[in-house]
Order: structure tokens, then sequence, then C-alpha cells
């Protein structure tokens, strides 16, 4: 196969930084974007086993989910400090204790999913029509969500009620302290039931088909749960980062082959690109999730569906 330009590896990286974080499917657009181009771009950028272009699409993921730690990593600290004392102490009291043990829980589906399904899903789906069909889908998922949700009550970021909003009882401290907006609202997603967290980050198995995003299909299954936009994004943000770092750390190796050796280069300039682009666009999204809604995104991904089948009918 066409090793990757480097031209080809900064668009890509540039729409995958952008589209793993919006809720409109990376994967979907690194398989449409070649598609549409033609040419050298669809010969090069092909989805397949031992691709080079699969491999520098693992690197980018891994640049993304760098972005999202370095983002929040003063929360991955508090988060992390707490699933240490847990585990010291053996016990689960406090907000930080309870949301990690959430987060490694709701992780475990798709990581089992990923493992025995990603292969065989891609082989099978991850080709133009198929992701064109599920990016329509996905618009679909995310326009339905929002109607839905406008019958929930108005009760700020999150959906559940006031009393329910923040406690910090349960600290070990006797002197009173500010307490930032993360932790609010962490405090309010490990308020989740066990079966709640599960539920809702096994929605990221859905992900694996091209044209589902992660992120909004996560988004979506929060707000079922009652959880307001802000809140469920940030969450869907948290269970992505282990689980695009966990399949990085096993696939990244074959990106150092020495058939993709002509893409180390391409590889690197894009996941820079990747990288810097879900930085600005987690922080862009933070503050669109605080009054905004997903259907712009839902629009945007059914009109681009519909435009990418009417491209690949004729």
């Amino acid at each position: 196969m066409s090793a990757v330009t480097y031209v080809e590896s900064i668009v890509v990286g540039a729409l995958q930084g952008v589209s793993e974080l919006f809720p409109v499917s990376s994967l979907g657009h690194s398989i449409l974007l070649p598609a549409v181009i033609g040419g050298s771009w669809q010969r090069d950028l092909s989805i397949g086993e031992d691709s080079p272009y699969l491999a520098v699409l693992v690197a980018m993921h891994v640049a993304t989910a760098l972005a999202l730690v370095l983002f929040f990593w003063r929360d991955w600290v508090r988060i992390i400090g707490g699933l240490f004392s847990s585990i010291r102490h053996r016990e689960v009291r406090t907000a930080d204790q309870r949301l990690a043990w959430l987060l490694i829980l709701a992780t475990i589906p798709v990581g089992i999913a990923g493992l025995l399904l990603e292969s065989l899903l891609r082989d099978f789906l991850g080709k133009p029509v198929p992701s064109a069909i599920f990016l329509i889908l996905n618009g679909g998922v995310l326009y339905a969500a929002e109607r839905f949700s406008r019958a929930a009550p108005k009760t700020g970021t999150s959906g559940r009620t006031t009393e329910d909003t923040v406690d910090f009882s349960a600290e070990d401290t006797l002197v009173m302290r500010a307490i930032t907006v993360e932790e609010a609202t962490d405090a309010r997603l490990s308020k989740l039931s066990v079966k709640e967290a599960v539920l809702i980050g096994s929605a990221q198995i859905l992900a694996l088909l091209p044209g589902i995003s992660r992120s909004g299909i996560t988004m979506v299954a929060g707000l079922r749960r009652g959880l307001g936009h802000q809140d469920s994004a940030r969450f869907a943000w948290l269970l992505a980062t282990p689980v695009i770092l966990a399949a990085g750390v096993l696939k990244l190796p074959s990106l150092f082959t020495p058939e993709n050796s002509p893409s180390l280069g391409p590889a690197l300039a894009g996941s820079l690109v990747a990288g810097i682009a879900s930085y600005i666009s987690v922080r862009f999204l933070t503050k669109y999730f605080e009054t905004r809604t997903l259907t712009p995104f839902a629009i945007y991904c059914v009109l681009a569906g519909i435009a990418s089948l009417l491209v690949f009918s004729f």
C-alpha cells in the first residue's frame, strides 16, 4: 500500500482532532473524506488490515487522548488520587473515589467489545456508503435525544434536582474551601448509580460503527439518564480518554513496522495537528455545552451523510 503523505496526514489530523470530540464521528469522516476527494487520497487513505493509514489514525487518536489528559490534568490527578485512596483505605466514601470506580466499571464493556468486534466491523463496514448511512443515523439519534430532553425539568447544567447537586460532607477536612466548577460537576456525576454509569459507558460500543460518534452517543446516553449537556459531555470525555489510550497502547506498535516506516514522519506531523485541534475543540465545547445543544450537530450529520450518499451514487 502507498505511504501516507504529509499533506494527507495534516489534513486528516485536523479533521480527526475536531471530529473526535465534536459529536460527528471521527472514523466516519476519516473514511468519507478520502473517498470524496478520490484519486491518490482514496488509494493512500484506505482502511484495512495492515494499512499504514490505519496505523496513522491510531497515532492521531492517541494524540487526541493526550490532549484530553492535558486539558483535564487537574481533574485526573484528583480522580486518580481518589482511586488510590479508595484502594488504600478500602472505602468508597468521597465523590472522587466513587467517580474513579464508576469510570473504571463503565469502560469495561466497550473494552471487551473493542477487542472482539472492532476488526470485524471495520473490515465489513469501513467503507463510504455504510459510513454515510451511519452518519445519517447518528444525526437522527442526536436530534431525537434533544426532542426527548426538552421535556426534562430545567435544573441548570444537570437534569438532576438541586438537592442532589453537590455534597462534599464526606471529605476529611475541617476548613471551608472554594469548590471549583469541575469538582461540582464531578460530584453530580459521582451520584450516578453503577447501572447508570455502565449503561452510559456501554453506549460507546456503538461508536465501533463508522459514522456513529463516540462522544455523541455517550452524551445521548447521559441525557437519557437525566444528565444535562455539560455534565454529559464531561462524562463522555472522561470515559473516552482511557479507552483511546488503551487502544493506542495495543495498536501503536504497528506504526513502527518496516512496511510503515515511510509513514512515520507524516504520522508525527498529523498527530501534532490532531492534538492541537483536539485541545482547541474541547476548550470550545466545554463552553458551548454550558448553554447549547446537540441539534446543530444533528443537522450537520444528516446533511453530510445524505450529500455523501449522493456523491457515491453517481
